[in-house]
């Protein structure tokens, strides 16, 4: 899954550089920067989508884990047969939570920033092209915007690498199977 994440925010980096490229007249293909920060923009909400709730989900299921292990109950959803001894599973199972919580800590406030400013930059370039705002206001939100997202996206690319060897971690220890989440 971590694999597909990075696919899709590598695409979302492509397609806001592609349309940057042609509003500043670096390129030029049959489509409008317009056209293509519509589409640009409605695909960066998707995939943003997908990396923010990915990370929600790997917190969530290790700090379930870890629940499970501290209240020691319900151990039959980890183990076909229960241990006696629970301290090294805990002590691992800390560290995943701990490593899947700052995964979630360092991206999604990127993630917000990224779709706050990417909303605001698209409703200014309306309001530039009916002359309410000047290009400067629209232009300056646009940096921000792509300086916003070239910085998440090293976070996430960085993030989505640290998650994905903690779940492989976390599934190998308890043998969970790769399908199951």
């Amino acid at each position: 899954m971590a694999y597909l994440l990075r696919v899709l925010v590598l695409l979302m980096v492509l397609g806001i550089s592609l349309t940057t490229s042609v509003a500043l007249g670096w390129v030029d293909i049959n489509f409008g920067h317009i056209q293509l920060a519509i589409v640009s923009f409605i695909y960066t909400i998707f995939a943003q989508a997908f990396v923010m709730f990915y990370f929600i989900g790997v917190s969530r299921l290790m700090n379930n884990i870890y629940s499970v292990l501290q209240n020691e109950e319900n151990l039959g959803e980890l183990f076909d047969k229960p241990p006696k001894d629970l301290e090294p599973y805990k002590k691992k199972t800390f560290k995943f939570v701990q490593d899947a919580d700052r995964c979630k800590r360092q991206t999604i406030p990127w993630t917000m920033l990224m779709l706050v400013l990417g909303s605001i930059a698209f409703l200014l370039g309306g309001a530039h092209d009916t002359n309410l705002v000047s290009k400067v206001v629209h232009s300056g939100v646009v940096y921000g915007f792509m300086v916003a997202m070239f910085i998440g996206f090293f976070r996430q690319w960085h993030y989505l690498k640290v998650s994905h060897i903690a779940l492989r971690k976390v599934k190998t220890l308890f043998e969970i199977p790769d399908g199951q989440m």
